[in-house]
């Protein structure tokens, strides 16, 4: 006896419409998980780049920073304790920063020599050609003195005709220094010996205004050098180095008394607390800040000769919007108050303190 086949089945249309919605729902969200995860890695890796933009920034600066005014071994008069006599290159004038050397004649060298550090609320009128479109409200930072390592040497750029060096005497009888593009002839101390030559270095930072050049909407830090161009020792165009810099402010701390308390006298011979020990110069700095001046305040001659360290502060911006993102924050820099900002940008303010060593050392007393 033959069994009756069963009339086979599928899904019914209910079955079917609740298998395609549990799939709609288990699709939309991974989509939602996805979508999260990608604006979150998104966020991590602007709010990564903007961190790195102010701690290169900043890394930079102080690179510079710490070895203003090292003249390889040389020591001005003013801060020579040594010194016998009232000192004759105490600066007396501020110089022109984009002027090209040929212009330079020997009262330039010397103020320079004797101003490490100078600073500027807006571009000096000989750099307008070098320093273009800057952007308002920050400083331009300019910053002296010879490379660490000798023309030559290993990780050092080889000597090259007609580029601006160094060269300190360590022979009695020859010239403390000679700064010059040629004619280099100053020797170590046995007199025999050729003294290392060491590039001068002039590095003028500001930052950009994006607005207008090259109008990418991108805040850079930017440097000009002075080096050799066609056949003569200037001041270069500056180039970008660190993008999403949007705002830079400095301090300078000024050594103004010495440890007795006294106003320093830099233009006159050292005076002796004890004229025996000779420990306490009592019309010389001891290296420790007494007062600060910044662009706005502004820095005298004798405030940039006496800069024994400098406050950076460097308002940083993320390089893309954050869709929604909205703040009503404002950022102090050196007393200088920025925004609130309309846009979607993130913002983050980095500060640091340089010791300028070469200045500040020489002036400790025990």
């Amino acid at each position: 006896m033959k069994m009756p086949l069963q009339a086979s089945r599928g899904f019914g249309l209910i079955e079917l419409m609740v298998a395609m919605t549990i799939s709609l729902v288990l699709v939309a969200a991974t989509l939602t998980l996805y979508l999260d995860m990608s604006r979150n890695n998104n966020e991590l890796a602007k709010t990564n780049m903007q961190m790195e933009s102010g701690r290169l920034a900043i890394a930079l600066l102080r690179d510079d920073l710490i070895h203003a005014g090292f003249w390889d071994g040389f020591i001005p008069m003013f801060d020579d304790m040594t010194a016998k006599v009232e000192p004759t290159d105490y600066p007396d004038e501020i110089p022109s920063p984009c002027v090209a050397f040929s212009g330079w004649d020997a009262a330039g060298i010397t103020n320079r020599i004797g101003l490490p550090v100078d600073l500027y609320t807006d571009v000096p009128s000989d750099c307008s050609a070098v320093l273009p479109d800057k952007v308002e409200d920050s400083d331009v930072l300019v910053v002296r003195h010879v490379q660490t390592c000798a023309a030559g040497d290993a990780g050092c750029e080889a000597e090259v005709s007609g580029k601006l060096y160094w060269q300190t005497s360590g022979c009695e009888g020859e010239s403390a220094y000679l700064l010059a593009t040629s004619g280099l002839t100053l020797n170590k101390r046995d007199c025999v010996t050729p003294a290392p030559l060491r590039k001068f270095v002039n590095n003028i930072y500001y930052i950009r205004d994006y607005a207008v050049t090259p109008g990418d909407g991108i805040p850079t830090l930017m440097l000009s050098t002075l080096d050799l161009s066609a056949g003569s020792v200037t001041q270069l165009a500056a180039s970008p180095m660190i993008e999403g810099v949007e705002a830079m402010r400095f301090e300078f701390a000024v050594d103004a008394l010495s440890d007795s308390g006294e106003a320093i006298a830099p233009t006159a011979a050292v005076l002796w607390a004890n004229d025996k020990n000779r420990t306490s110069p009592r019309n010389r700095g001891d290296g420790a800040p007494d007062a600060t001046c910044t662009s706005s305040t502004p820095c005298a001659l004798d405030d940039l000769a006496n800069t024994v360290a400098v406050k950076v502060h460097l308002l940083v911006r993320s390089l893309e919007p954050t869709q929604g993102y909205n703040s009503t924050k404002t950022y102090s820099l050196a007393g200088e108050t920025f925004g609130p900002y309309s846009d979607a940008f993130q913002r983050h303010v980095y500060s640091t303190t340089v010791r300028l060593i070469n200045v500040s050392g020489r002036r400790e007393t025990p």
